[in-house]
């Protein structure tokens, strides 16, 4: 497993979510499962132990810089115990509430950074299951990274492997630099740093300008003319005040073979389908908070793999963000989901994340110690380019064992933060699609709904695309973007206009991003050409 372990220095993204967290605002990806049987806590320890040398990364602390001059780096941690980082819990009923709650109590809370920042925590179920909360910080691991180190973790066969009980030795550390040696290589470190981000954000603009100069239909000029209007702040919803914490956990799921078929009916990849569910969900939870939604729309950032061809385990965050404007008034289900595939596509014909990527490339020239000193702040002013996130994390289709137990559910979490009261995350395990919510408890006091809201909208969204298959047509396409540059708008008042063909339809790749959700694409045949789609974990 490619693990960057040889690689101590934090990249730029890494250490942003580093200096951003602040008390109440932890910066913690996690997941919470449900395992067939009981885990033993002794067993587990030993277990994972046995297993740190394929991660070993995770034997590592995150160390500061001298004088802050460069990046963070990672050393191990000459007093690493693996009591610190596999715990127990005792629930009183062993509900799958209780559960929750400990979810949102344990995320809520910061992790050591005098540690290596993750840990995980056991809690007995009734009905002889096993609860899991897995909790690692952001720096160290995106949603994708996330996964891949569970799947290092976990197996394919319910025959469980022998666990090793022998201690894992690791070799003296490396003895400290003096003040002066300490000082110049972060001097050092510094400088290569931000000649490297000023040498690929040069690159990346000037490209960008050519193509836009060249070509001025082109994706580049298309992007730049619709960056001002997505630069302009999101309206705010009831949830979009800023996180004080502490936070909560909702859940739900969705059989993904249920939204392969109606993807495959109405056009649109995997990750359109759960989109246009998660904004008919929203369009319901604002309504009942009393906003009149005509008019309104929900800009959803959408994080993007750019990992390219590289190893989709390899840990630290390779992302980068789309925004995507949804309108909330569009009740007709069918109708939103063709919006959503609109949308969704000129963002990738448009490069959006490349466009994003060579922007957190700009700010990624200004020193570390700015950030450092101005994270915590910014991430409390009341400014927002969006109004929440919403990832789609690719899990293995097939059942996973934890030292021969059977994984029934995995729910994933993202964190939330700045004016972004909720956020989402979806994971997609063993042929169904996990709904994640996390809500700060001031920003969505009532944030269970959503779960109701899930599931009702995408009973909606299935009803429509049932009568869809049953009139023998497919959704048209919706007209194609203005000339302008601008996102066509559709509401209640103004729907997509429909026509009785039959297209085909092939969906154009988003350069230097990686499809997340090729996992759970439907085979290919020689009419379906392999979906590709923007979403991966945060």
């Amino acid at each position: 497993m490619t693990n960057g372990a040889n690689h101590n220095s934090f990249s730029w993204g890494d250490a942003l979510f580093l200096h951003v967290e602040r008390p109440g605002q932890p910066l913690n990806i996690a997941g919470v499962s449900m395992f067939e049987g009981e885990i033993k806590l002794a067993d587990l320890r030993a277990f994972i132990e046995s297993k740190l040398p394929l991660i070993p990364r995770y034997r590592q602390r995150a160390v500061a810089s001298a004088f802050d001059l460069g990046l963070p780096s990672w050393e191990f941690d000459p007093q690493f115990d693996i009591q610190n980082h596999v715990r127990e819990v005792t629930l009183k009923y062993g509900t799958e509430n209780e559960l929750k709650a400990l979810a949102g109590k344990i995320v809520s809370e910061s992790l050591d950074r005098q540690r290596p920042l993750w840990d995980f925590t056991l809690a007995r179920l009734k009905g002889g299951r096993t609860g899991f909360i897995v909790r690692i910080h952001h720096c160290l691991a995106d949603g994708i990274a996330g996964v891949g180190a569970m799947n290092v973790i976990m197996d394919t066969s319910p025959d469980p492997p022998p666990i090793s009980r022998k201690k894992t030795k690791v070799g003296p550390p490396p003895p400290p630099k003096d003040a002066g040696a300490a000082f110049l290589d972060g001097l050092a470190k510094s400088y290569l740093s931000l000649v490297n981000e000023a040498a690929t954000l040069h690159s990346g603009l000037l490209n960008m300008a050519e193509g836009a100069v060249a070509n001025p239909s082109s994706a580049p000029a298309e992007m730049l003319r619709v960056m001002s209007e997505l630069a302009a702040p999101a309206e705010p919803l009831p949830f979009n005040v800023v996180c004080s914490g502490p936070q909560k956990f909702a859940w739900t799921e969705v059989p993904l073979a249920d939204i392969k078929a109606i993807k495959n009916t109405c056009g649109g990849t995997v990750n359109d389908v759960v989109l246009t569910t998660v904004t008919l969900a929203f369009g319901r939870y604002v309504e009942q908070r009393g906003v009149d939604l005509k008019g309104r729309s929900l800009r959803v950032v959408v994080p993007v793999n750019v990992r390219g061809n590289g190893d989709a385990t390899e840990l630290g965050n390779q992302i980068s963000f789309v925004p995507v404007p949804l309108p909330l008034d569009l009740r007709d289900p069918v109708k939103l989901l063709a919006v959503v595939t609109e949308r969704v596509e000129f963002l990738k014909r448009a490069r959006a994340a490349e466009f994003v990527g060579l922007f957190g490339g700009l700010l990624a020239t200004l020193p570390n110690a700015f950030w450092k000193n101005i994270g915590p702040v910014v991430s409390q002013l009341p400014l927002s380019l969006c109004n929440t996130i919403c990832t789609n994390v690719p899990g293995p289709q097939v059942p996973l064992y934890l030292m021969g137990h059977k994984m029934l559910c995995w729910y994933p979490w993202v964190p939330i933060g700045g004016l972004m009261g909720i956020n989402c995350a979806i994971l997609t395990y063993n042929g169904t699609a996990f709904f994640g919510f996390t809500g700060d408890v001031h920003a969505a006091p009532d944030l269970k709904r959503l779960e109701k809201f899930v599931d009702e909208s995408f009973a909606e969204l299935r009803a429509g695309a049932a009568a869809v298959a049953e009139a023998g047509a497919k959704l048209p396409r919706q007209k194609r973007v203005r000339p302008n540059g601008k996102i066509p708008v559709a509401n209640a008042k103004t729907p997509v206009a429909r026509k009785r063909t039959v297209r085909k339809r092939s969906s154009p790749k988003a350069p230097n991003s990686q499809p997340t959700t090729a996992s759970v694409a439907a085979p290919t045949t020689s009419k379906q050409q392999p979906e590709k789609v923007l979403a991966v974990g945060a």
